[in-house]
């Protein structure tokens, strides 16, 4: 997550579209990543069961979830402020709150 608030930053300072298109692939490649990774630990942590499913649906939902709320808190914050720039800051705040969670599981 450190990666992608390191992203954010960047891209809040960006006025170049070859920049962008570079932050842009840098993103999709940190994303796939993350995603396999959240998966597999996310696998992990499941109790001993034989019903994956019940638990993979769960995170599928929240997963859902998460789009629909970042995506609308960055529109919101867009259309408030009207500056994209700034609803990049609402990202960075997200990723911290997410680092600071994951940090109190116990591993």
């Amino acid at each position: 997550m450190s990666i992608y608030i390191a992203l954010c930053i960047w891209a809040y300072f960006i006025y170049g579209q070859n920049i962008f298109v570079i932050a842009a692939g840098l993103v999709g490649f940190v994303m796939g990543g993350s995603q396999a990774l959240a998966r597999s630990t996310y696998s992990e942590m499941l109790p001993q069961t034989e019903d994956h499913a019940t638990f993979f649906s769960i995170y599928d939902v929240m997963e859902k979830l998460s789009v629909v709320i970042g995506t609308l808190a960055f529109g919101l914050v867009e259309h408030w402020t009207e500056s994209m720039r700034d609803s990049i800051e609402i990202l960075i705040v997200f990723f911290a709150i997410g680092i600071i969670l994951l940090s109190r599981i116990k591993k």
